[in-house]
């Protein structure tokens, strides 16, 4: 991970750090976002009485900690492991996850232009850190347009090559609702009837495709980047395949089901 706070953590930080070593009353660890070690009691590592600390810690092993108290003259950084509740945990996780997830788009960048990623990256973070504390959410709103990597000071070929790839790797996932369609009609005009009702659907987005599966039967699909205006057009196909239906005309449409 090449992301590192300077200085010291804060008192109540929730901070991921490596257990370095284990002794009988104590586990001293490091702070992987910091350039420090710290230590943490018998006490704070469960609630309850402890027999063995082993039996919770190991070391080489990654955990999230509660930093309790820092004294800035000598560096001790005492922690908690015990007061860490899952919420905390989880979400300190993610959020290196992400960073981790930013720092690999660097690395990406940093091998097409040749350059040399610990610098590059120290230089990218050092004009983004202004106004974001990690490269993620910075990376978020630049593949939203509403960050700039150029205007944040990044060097333009960096920044231009760098921004085609998060707006790539930043894609939001597809919602797709699919399903099928019956048609069937008894009406003299009725394959004006069934076309007028497929170009009707067609005309209610471009999100929107209808495949013939034969037999009267069409797949619908529809995909978008948001329930709220896929979920919009279903209810504007349903209205149209409702008023097909009279006393020689029948249409249906059913919903295929998603795990």
């Amino acid at each position: 991970m090449l992301y590192h706070r300077e200085g010291l953590p804060q008192e109540d930080e929730i901070v991921l750090c490596k257990v370095a070593r284990i002794e009988f009353t104590s586990v001293f660890v490091e702070l992987l976002e910091y350039k420090h070690t710290g230590l943490i009691h018998i006490s704070e590592i469960a609630p309850g009485r402890i027999r063995n600390i082993r039996d919770y810690v190991s070391v080489g092993r990654q955990i999230v900690c509660l930093v309790l108290r820092v004294d800035s003259r000598t560096n001790n950084i005492s922690l908690s492991l015990r007061r860490v509740n899952t919420h905390q945990r989880t979400e300190k996780l993610e959020q290196l996850k992400q960073e981790l997830k930013a720092e690999s788009l660097v690395k990406s960048i940093c091998e097409k232009l040749k350059k040399p990623l610990a610098e590059t990256y120290n230089q990218i973070f050092r004009k983004v850190s202004a106004e974001y504390p990690l490269l993620y959410p910075c990376f978020r709103d630049v593949s939203t347009g509403e960050a700039s990597l150029e205007q944040l000071g990044v060097d333009k070929d960096i920044a231009k090559d760098l921004t085609a790839l998060i707006t790539e790797k930043f894609k939001p996932p597809k919602i797709v609702i699919k399903g099928e369609i019956k048609l069937q009609t008894y009406a003299p005009d009725g394959l004006n009837k069934v076309r007028d009702l497929l170009l009707g659907l067609k005309k209610i987005s471009s999100t929107l495709t209808i495949t013939y599966l034969g037999g009267g039967r069409y797949q619908l699909s529809i995909e978008d980047i948001d329930y709220k205006p896929a979920e919009a057009n279903l209810r504007k196909v349903e209205e149209l395949i409702e008023k097909f239906n009279d006393k020689v005309s029948e249409a249906s449409f059913e919903r295929e089901k998603t795990e």
